[in-house]
């Protein structure tokens, strides 16, 4: 009988998890084969492995220990990978040579499987004066762009491209250029960003009072504090960006403020991180842990969670040892503090098993207890294991109990620290757990409520159809199975779409009590949310403690990234088909139509020829595009790509043919130009009317982008372009809202944590 609760499940595991040859045979044949790998490689650093490899596997069967995605794809594998989920960059220096070996450490680390946060908040503002070479600071959003650009070329562990957060103090210069910088749909496109919001700022909001824009003792700008707080609060509500941390609590609380300063975090939020600073990942499933489900009797079984927790710790200790580092000060800040993020999934899925309402009073009372109780036993874990192993290296007793995080915990424990000191200098997070819980069953994600009760997942089958599969939540299925396929749900079941905003953050703020580091959590807020409301949500959460506070808000800018109804309306789908060679092609609304047999040439074509001027370059590059007419729609057909420079000869063919192939053979050719702008040249890019572009190909794919526009292929600079050109095939009129998985081409992304997750395949550049 398969362990698998899903189909779903079983895909991501063989997809993402499973070991396999280079050529693709699997190595792990069964689940149990994960689990035995993980197992034994973190038991390996025991003194005594075959007493821990069993409690090990025990913890991860039946998925209820969860260890983030790095951990099962990578442990026991001898691959150079991390097991880390989470970086921070060193501190970025305001010099030109600090800034690329900033540049280059990200690269290294992207290329072994880490996101990464970055602080642009010490670099000097746009404008102001470079000593020694006579000439005006470009500002941190410059520097931004060059990071943005090389992403785009590292694909983290040969599978994925990583995700960054950039981070700017609300006190520093360039901030309300920092704030609206992403509703230019072209760029930073592959950041987070956030702003740094001080405890005097939220003051200064409150008291309506004016805020000094300030670098080096210098200002450069006053302004009302209410006012930026509203350009922060605008830009988000039309963009989804910036989010806002609460960087000043963050520091009050860390355990280890005696030793360090945070001004960053990984990508999803939930681990602030020191300069060099690494975590690792794992959640209990609660889903897994409730006894008797729908019953009056319904409860979480405690000692098992106790149990859990306790070789979870140990599991996740080991980790630290076990992993590979993409730098050595990363190991080093790594073995100083050994800090890992237990965290939980299952949340909304363990309330509904218990009767209870996500977001409401009762329901946020009970993730608390939880969270305190989850909380307890890491710590007491923790505690054990430096009885046992020694305490992190950096402990200071009386320093770590001041802490803010400290300061509740019960006297036992407190008194545990204090004698034997502990092992781990923070313990909990809660992090994005989109894909891992699908692997779980499609266990609802992290604390979010459930996003759906079900929807439809489209499966190639091998002959080449597709067939339509139904993908149910954990605790529905179980619902089901209890009480018949047919039987109503209760009036507790809630999803991410019909909860009010300030449920979230009631759920958000019952979590955090008890959680060392912080959360990733998305605020679903309606599209006709006022913007009054839309305010309130933060200051909500900033008045009742969190951390942070990120929300969603569908847009005709962001999109919606999955419509989901419970009563879908019964109709039929077109066919799914290709089209018939010339005859049909995209029409105005621009559906995708993929043609079965390349066009022919014509015997004469319209075009445009266009001049390239790359700097410090002897000779121009000269860029025909030809145009085809089909339907009365004009669209590329083919390209030359010409240069007197004979270095460039080969890979100007190459290109001329390969692009002119992809053009002849109809659909949405948009993504060449995407792919182009994101090559990045490891020697350096150029700026060319004051913007940076990253490579000669980023250029030409500029140049193809303003053809595409001036035709009418594209509406504007950026906007229409995918993020990948494996879109599904449809017909005319069939078109799918939001943008395309970037893995499979599948159109059902949702926004779970923060961070786009594909129901398809799991895909999702957050981990």
């Amino acid at each position: 009988m398969s362990r698998f609760a899903a189909p779903i499940s079983e895909t991501i595991w063989d997809m993402k998890y499973r070991l396999k040859e280079a050529d693709g045979t699997p190595i792990d044949t069964t689940v149990e084969d994960t689990w035995t790998r993980i197992a034994e490689a973190l038991a390996a650093v025991e003194d005594t492995p075959d007493e821990w490899e069993p409690r090990f596997y025990a913890a991860l069967e039946d998925f209820r220990f969860l260890p983030a995605g790095r951990i099962i794809a990578g442990a026991g594998t001898e691959r150079s990978v991390t097991l880390f989920n989470c970086f921070v960059m060193g501190t970025i220096p305001d010099t030109m040579e600090g800034i690329f070996q900033g540049l280059k450490e990200a690269a290294l680390t992207m290329q072994q499987g880490g996101g990464i946060g970055y602080d642009f908040s010490t670099i000097r503002p746009k404008g102001a004066l470079v000593k020694g070479v006579a000439a005006d600071a470009s500002g941190p959003l410059s520097f931004m762009d060059v990071w943005d650009a090389m992403c785009r070329t590292i694909m983290s562990a040969g599978a994925r491209r990583g995700a960054m957060m950039a981070t700017m103090r609300c006190d520093h210069p360039d901030i309300e250029e920092f704030i609206t910088a992403k509703s230019d749909p072209q760029r930073l496109r592959n950041f987070n960003v956030s702003v740094l919001v001080t405890d005097p700022f939220m003051e200064a909001v409150k008291a309506d009072d004016d805020w000094n824009l300030v670098f080096e003792g210098k200002v450069y700008k006053t302004l009302p504090a209410r006012s930026l707080w509203d350009r922060i609060m605008q830009s988000t509500y039309d963009y989804a960006e910036p989010g806002v941390i609460f960087i000043d609590r963050i520091n009050a609380m860390n355990n280890l403020r005696y030793v360090e300063t945070i001004a960053a975090t990984n990508p999803c939020g939930e681990q602030p991180l020191p300069p060099y600073g690494a975590c690792l990942l794992g959640s209990i499933n609660l889903a897994r842990l409730v006894r008797d489900p729908f019953e009056t009797k319904a409860r979480i079984d405690e000692d098992e969670l106790d149990t859990l927790v306790a070789t979870a710790i140990r599991m996740m200790d080991n980790t630290v040892d076990a992993s590979r580092f993409p730098l050595p000060q990363q190991e080093e800040e790594a073995q100083n503090k050994r800090r890992i993020g237990l965290g939980i999934t299952g949340l909304a899925d363990a309330l509904l098993m218990l009767g209870l309402r996500y977001g409401t009073e009762e329901a946020a009372a009970q993730t608390e207890d939880w969270t305190y109780r989850i909380a307890r036993a890491a710590y007491a874990a923790s505690t054990d294991l430096a009885k046992e192993k020694g305490a992190f290296p950096l402990f200071d007793a009386d320093a770590f109990l001041a802490s803010g995080s400290l300061r509740d915990m019960d006297h036992d424990i407190r008194d545990g620290i204090a004698q034997h000191g502990i092992r781990n200098a923070l313990l909990t997070s809660i992090a994005p757990t989109g894909t891992i819980s699908l692997y779980a069953g499609n266990v609802s994600s992290g604390i979010e409520p459930v996003f759906a009760y079900s929807y439809k997942r489209k499966v190639l089958q091998p002959d080449g159809s597709r067939t339509e599969e139904e993908v149910v939540d954990y605790a529905v299925q179980l619902y089901r199975e209890k009480f018949g396929a047919d039987a109503d749900l209760p009036d507790h079941f809630v999803n991410a779409q019909t909860l009010a905003p300030l449920d979230h953050v009631r759920m958000q703020a019952a979590a955090q009590k008890w959680v060392d580091s912080s959360i990733s959590k998305t605020i679903n807020c309606p599209e006709d949310i006022s913007f009054d409301a839309f305010k309130d949500v933060y200051m909500a959460a900033w008045d009742q403690g969190c951390k942070g506070c990120t929300t969603y808000r569908p847009n005709a800018v962001t999109g919606s990234v999955l419509s989901v109804s419970d009563t879908p309306e019964k109709k039929e789908k077109p066919t799914l088909h290709l089209a018939e060679n010339t005859q049909d092609v995209p029409t105005a609304t621009g559906d995708v139509v993929y043609m079965s047999e390349p066009l022919d040439r014509p015997t004469s074509l319209e075009g445009h020829t266009y001049k390239l001027k790359w700097p410090d370059s002897e000779h121009a590059i000269y860029i025909t595009l030809n145009d085809i007419l089909l339907n009365g729609r004009r669209r590329p057909f083919e390209i030359f790509i010409n240069s007197k420079n004979m270095e460039h000869f080969a890979w100007t063919v190459a290109l001329t043919r390969m692009i002119s192939a992809v053009f002849r053979r109809g659909g949405d050719v948009t993504f060449v130009v995407e792919e182009l702008k994101a090559v990045f040249d490891p020697r350096g890019g150029a700026w060319m009317k004051g913007r940076y572009v990253p490579s000669i190909l980023a250029a030409i794919g500029g140049v193809i982008e303003q053809h595409m526009i001036a035709i009418g292929f594209l509406d504007g600079e950026g906007l229409g372009l995918k993020i990948d050109p494996k879109a599904e095939v449809m017909v005319a009129g069939d078109r799918p809202r939001g943008a395309a998985c970037a893995s499979c081409g599948s159109f059902d992304l949702r926004m779970v944590e923060g961070c786009a997750v594909c129901g398809n395949c799991g895909f999702s550049k957050c981990g």
